[in-house]
């Protein structure tokens, strides 16, 4: 162990006092630029958090602002749209606007016309792709990766491009005007993205344990029980993304509807919105078209709704549903 000489003269007790001031300015000097450093930093990481802050609500508000006009305007009086100091907040609340919206649109007739099509849709999408993606993730076979590759090649095709030839074959089949054409194909991992919840479901079924398939097998399981009541109770996130997913693609689809449906009792809500306008004369008994807005911005918020309602109860499931799927690391 080293030992501390100690100072036996008047001049080196003196000098070891000098050097011990010394260390302590020199300490105290040391303390103040790390004070100064460390108050530095801080103010760095508040002007980029500050930074940060207004680029996303800059970015939410070009994102949220139809969705705000549509809210205003369809609570707004004719005084208020004819006011230019009014922008967003009304003088008073026009609730009538919602009403003639909902009477414009048929409401409950079509509401159940878009509801039938995508909870069947739902229906079949999720038992369908969930089935397929099982025999593409624990079922080796040959040309397994082939086929899938291709079913994921029918991701990137547009259903514009193939409507001509499924028009032709629905024609054929006698399904034209009827919800046919847009729920069947769901029961057979088609339908309006099917290849991607196929993907969301093989994600998650390869990260499951053999084990569990295994010691299914021993006690007498085949691939289907195995499938039905080990795997699929297991992959509750995938099946609330594919819900919700696949519910609000439906509801909102305006493309396949119109091209199918020709009577106008078997229309959709979405499909009801342009031909709004043919009877807005009739429920607000004024003929200008700026008059006519609220009616239309509240008949618009009304067709959306329902899938505001969903997303509303179902947020937090769907959040951690898309993280353990695989679509976001």
């Amino acid at each position: 162990m080293k030992s501390i000489p100690i100072p036996k003269s008047k001049q080196q007790l003196t000098a070891a006092k000098q050097t011990a001031v010394g260390s302590k300015v020199k300490a105290i000097r040391n303390n103040s630029l790390v004070s100064r450093i460390g108050s530095k930093s801080r103010w760095i990481s508040l002007i980029y958090r500050t930074f940060v802050y207004v680029i996303l609500i800059d970015l939410a508000f070009v994102f949220l602002y139809p969705f705000i006009y549509m809210v205003t305007t369809s609570l707004k009086h004719p005084v208020d749209l004819m006011d230019f100091t009014i922008k967003w907040i009304p003088t008073s609340m026009a609730w009538e606007n919602l009403y003639y919206g909902m009477k414009g649109l048929q409401f409950m007739t079509h509401f159940n016309n878009s509801a039938l099509i995508a909870v069947l849709s739902v229906i079949g999408q999720v038992l369908s792709c969930s089935f397929i993606a099982y025999g593409f993730a624990r079922i080796k076979f040959p040309g397994r990766e082939a086929l899938f590759f291709l079913c994921m090649f029918t991701m990137i095709i547009p259903p514009q491009t193939i409507i001509v030839p499924l028009f032709m074959q629905y024609k054929t089949m006698g399904w034209l005007d009827s919800v046919l054409p847009l729920i069947v194909p769901s029961f057979f991992g088609n339908g309006l993205r099917g290849a991607l919840f196929i993907f969301i479901f093989r994600q998650l079924f390869r990260g499951l344990p053999w084990e569990l398939e295994d010691a299914a097998r021993v006690d007498g399981c085949g691939s289907f029980k195995v499938y039905w009541k080990i795997i699929l109770p297991l992959t509750p996130p995938a099946i609330v993304v594919t819900t919700l997913l696949s519910l609000v693609w439906h509801w909102n689809d305006f493309f396949e509807p119109s091209i199918y449906l020709t009577s106008e009792e078997k229309f959709t809500l979405p499909m009801m919105l342009p031909r709004l306008y043919q009877s807005l004369d009739t429920l607000t008994g004024s003929s200008f078209e700026v008059f006519s807005l609220p009616v239309v911005m509240a008949a618009t918020f009304m067709a959306l709704l329902p899938m505001l309602l969903v997303y509303f109860f179902l947020q937090r499931y769907f959040i951690q549903g898309v993280e353990r799927s695989g679509l976001v690391e």
